[in-house]
C-alpha cells in the first residue's frame, strides 16, 4: 500500500481519537439527537413531509429531495459494500455511543443522506435559513465521528457524495421529471 495512503489513514485515526477523547455528557445527547436526523426512517420522514408540502403548494423542493435521498442512499450503500472499510477501532476505554447500522464505514451514509437533503433545501431558501439547514446537515456528519462510528474521511466522502447528488438534483430534477411526465402523458393518450 502506498505510504501516503497509510499516512492518511493514521491521520484520520488520530483525528477521530482526538474528537472521541473530548466527549462530554451534554454533548453526547446532542450528538445522538443530531445523528437521528440522518437515520433512514428520519430521513425518509423528512423527505415525505417535504414531498407532501410541495404537492399542496408550498415552495419546497420535495421531489428533488426525495430523488436525491433515494439516490444518495443507494450509492452510499453500494460504495460501502464495494470498499469494505471496517468501522473505527476506538482507543481503550471508549465505545461507540451508538450501535453502527452495519460493519462498513466508508462513506458515511448518514452524512451522504443528510447533505443530499440539506443542499437542495438550502439552495431553495434565503441565505440565513439556507445556511442553518446546511449547517444542520453538516452537523449530522460530525455527530457520526463524535459517536465513534465513522472516521472523519468517511464523513467527508459522504458529504461530498451527498452534496454532488444534491446539486445534481437541484439542477436537473425538473428536467428529468418533465421528461418522465411527458412520456407518461404520451403513453396515456395512446
Amino acid at each position: 500500500m502506498s505510504t501516503w495512503i497509510l499516512a492518511l489513514g493514521r491521520a484520520d485515526e488520530r483525528l477521530l481519537h482526538a474528537l472521541v477523547g473530548r466527549r462530554r455528557k451534554p454533548l453526547d445527547y446532542l450528538m445522538l439527537g443530531l445523528t437521528r436526523l440522518g437515520d433512514a426512517p428520519s430521513a425518509v420522514l423528512i423527505a415525505a413531509v417535504l414531498l407532501l408540502l410541495s404537492q399542496i403548494g408550498y415552495a419546497v423542493p420535495g421531489r428533488e429531495v426525495v430523488l436525491s435521498l433515494a439516490l444518495s442512499f443507494l450509492l452510499s450503500q453500494i460504495a460501502k459494500r464495494t470498499i469494505h472499510r471496517p468501522r473505527p477501532q476506538l482507543p481503550p476505554g471508549f465505545n461507540f455511543l451508538e450501535d453502527p447500522p452495519d460493519r462498513f464505514s466508508f462513506p458515511s451514509g448518514h452524512a451522504t443522506c443528510a447533505l443530499a437533503i440539506a443542499l437542495p433545501l438550502a439552495l431553495s431558501m434565503s441565505l440565513i435559513p439556507g445556511t442553518l439547514v446546511l449547517a444542520l446537515g453538516l452537523a449530522v456528519g460530525v455527530s457520526r465521528c463524535y459517536l465513534g462510528v465513522h472516521y472523519p474521511l468517511d464523513v467527508a466522502a459522504g458529504a461530498v457524495l451527498g452534496s454532488a447528488i444534491g446539486i445534481l438534483y437541484a439542477l436537473l430534477a425538473t428536467w428529468i421529471l418533465q421528461r418522465i411526465q411527458s412520456r407518461w402523458a404520451g403513453s396515456a393518450s395512446a
